[in-house]
């Protein structure tokens, strides 16, 4: 499998500007606790892609979905996703009930992740493309939203109120399922649209 990994300085390049962006979504952050929970898989996928980087490089479309991923996770952590100015702007607009901004991260929760797994299934398992990676995939994606949902939970209980601006459900009773919906919309739309470009970064024959 000859992958399609960015070049040394377009890898370098996006390292420093997530760790930059990274920073700069701390300073003023509106809740350092919901920061820092809302950009922990930075913390924790950044150093490991280094880490790994010579032995098992990622495709090149995978490395920028991360990194707008984490720009997504970096914004919303330093407004709290219920004040991102983006979502408030969309709900005043649109003349919403509430600020949707979370919506989009639980999307996205679905559509990049979709693209990690599918590319490890096929580098690391005898998986060929087919239905059942797309099966395989999705159930992932959807099993990783629930575990982020239990994550949710936990904080609540360890912090109480103050972890009100990471759960964000906005006095939404059906907050946690429109999460895991909207994950699994994500990653459904990801395999409808992606598997062609990845699998040409992947040095798969179509």
């Amino acid at each position: 499998m000859q992958i399609t990994s960015p070049g040394p300085n377009t890898a370098r390049g996006l390292v420093i500007f997530v760790c930059l962006a990274l920073a700069a979504s701390a300073i003023g952050a509106f809740d350092t606790l919901t920061w820092f929970l809302e950009v922990v898989w930075v913390f924790i996928g950044l150093p490991l892609i280094i880490w790994r980087w010579k032995k098992f490089p990622l495709s090149k479309l995978l490395c920028f979905a991360l990194a707008i991923h984490a720009l997504v996770l970096m914004y919303g952590g330093h407004y709290t996703y219920a004040e991102t100015p983006l979502g408030l702007w969309v709900k005043e607009a649109f003349e919403l009930s509430r600020n949707h901004y979370d919506r989009l991260g639980h999307f996205m929760q679905g559509f990049v992740p979709a693209i990690l797994v599918r590319e490890l299934l096929l580098r690391t398992s005898p998986l060929q493309r087919g239905k059942w990676l797309a099966v395989l995939t999705t159930c992932a994606c959807l099993a990783f939203s629930a575990f982020f949902e239990m994550i949710e939970w936990w904080a609540a209980l360890a912090w109480g109120g103050a972890a009100d601006a990471f759960l964000a459900t906005q006095g939404d009773v059906w907050d946690t399922q429109w999460d895991m919906f909207l994950a699994l919309c994500g990653a459904i739309l990801s395999l409808a649209i992606m598997p062609k470009w990845h699998d040409k970064q992947l040095g798969l024959k179509n």
